[in-house]
């Protein structure tokens, strides 16, 4: 009857962490990221009245005889599986879908989380609103180009302008007629861009192309009026493209005096041209060269990609936010807030950039919901209350069971 006792109290105390754990993942049943936990048992130690005989001679053998001590805790498991996302509008607000975690740091270690409610501080560091903690990833250079080698706090702090770019190509392309004349007057049309030099200043190109014989052209240019040394002739085949021989490009150079570096150097590619019986649509198409900006706005993409818009139309790379994967998920140490540390049967993180490896892409705008399945809980809260409730029976009846034994004295 002791045995039974103590059986009993195993159950009561092991089925009551089990709703301890119930009631935690159903009071985290709207935390954004939450992972629920379950509990799984196990039996304990065994009394062993008599051991088990082999058959011997006529005689067969026998099995063990064993008393069960009770039961233990097998496990207290985090379920690390996906929920689906819920959209906040919000543009800061991030989801991984399927695997990986965010990276965040509190000045000196790492931590994880699938949490995403992030924004930009006031000093325009990128955060977890919950603790400050600063959001891991890569950031750009001066060009937009990413550095994947230095995992960093990422900011746009450093990213509130763009400097000026020097116009270094442009580009034209469409028709040239046919019928445009061959001698002057009308033989001549011209086209004009902006362009820039290094300090930012806008300079006017004119490129003008004249009709000199059949199937034969003229390109020159000016900038800010004044005309260039270069003289390009270019050449068509009938068919209307340029001959192989024709050049295809223009190198356009002129001093300048803005203070800016001098001269302003670039080519003008026109090997798209054509001459054919219709409309003249010749045009500069694009050039490279911006003046600075400021930054109006920005976006993240799937890839986690902090893309910045700028006054002067340009968009251009602030960073990316990295995720971490791990080989054993429920092997990480929850610390509270939402976040993990990595341990010993986690096995280390493998950080890189969304979408790559095993790691899920980003939902913009959008928070990933918690993992309690509030059906699944309360289906096991009522086998735990019952369970609980067994187990009570166990101690009230080995209980009256003793309290008889004490009345035979009687």
């Amino acid at each position: 009857m002791m045995r039974s006792l103590y059986a009993g109290v195993t159950g009561l105390r092991n089925h009551q962490t089990r709703l301890d754990v119930i009631g935690s993942n159903i009071a985290n049943v709207n935390t954004v990221g939450y992972k629920k936990s379950r509990v799984t048992f196990r039996d304990a130690l065994y009394q062993n009245l008599r051991g088990a005989s082999s058959p011997q001679g006529n005689r067969g053998g026998t099995n063990p005889q064993q008393i069960g001590l009770g039961m233990n805790l097998s496990t207290v498991d985090v379920i690390h599986d996906g929920s689906s996302s819920q959209s906040t509008g919000k543009t800061t607000d991030l989801c991984i879908q399927q695997g990986g975690y965010f990276i965040v740091n509190d000045g000196g270690r790492n931590f994880f989380t699938r949490a995403g409610n992030f924004d930009f501080d006031q000093t325009g560091n990128f955060v977890n609103l919950a603790n400050g903690y600063q959001v891991m990833g890569y950031l750009a250079n001066a060009n937009g180009v990413i550095n994947y080698d230095n995992l960093v706090p990422l900011s746009k702090a450093n990213y509130s302008t763009v400097p000026p770019r020097a116009t270094t190509s442009a580009v034209i392309n469409g028709n040239f007629d046919a019928e445009i004349p061959i001698t002057a007057p009308g033989n001549t049309k011209t086209v004009t861009k902006s362009v820039f030099d290094s300090l930012g200043y806008e300079h006017t190109l004119n490129v003008t192309y004249t009709h000199t014989a059949v199937n034969a052209w003229t390109v020159s240019y000016a900038l800010d009026g004044t005309a260039g040394a270069a003289t390009a002739n270019i050449t068509f085949d009938p068919d209307g493209t340029l001959a192989a021989a024709s050049p295809t490009t223009l190198a356009v150079s002129s001093a300048i005096t803005t203070g800016a570096t001098t001269p302003l150097a670039l080519t003008v590619d026109f090997a798209d041209i054509t001459q054919y019986e219709s409309e003249t649509t010749a045009a500069i198409a694009s050039q490279d060269g911006y003046e600075p900006g400021d930054m109006r706005s920005f976006t993240i993409d799937v890839t986690g990609t902090i893309m910045g818009s700028y006054s002067n139309g340009i968009s251009q790379n602030i960073g990316q936010v990295a995720t971490a994967t791990f080989q054993n998920p429920a092997g990480l140490l929850q610390v509270g807030e939402n976040m993990f540390q990595f341990s010993n049967n986690s096995g280390d993180p493998q950080i890189g950039a969304p979408g790559t490896g095993s790691r899920g892409t980003i939902i913009p705008g959008s928070l990933e919901m918690s993992n309690v399945d509030l059906s699944s809980e309360f289906t096991d809260m009522i086998v735990t209350q019952r369970g609980f409730q067994a187990n009570s029976r166990i101690i009230t009846t080995s209980d009256e069971m003793l309290q008889e034994l004490v009345n035979l004295k009687r």
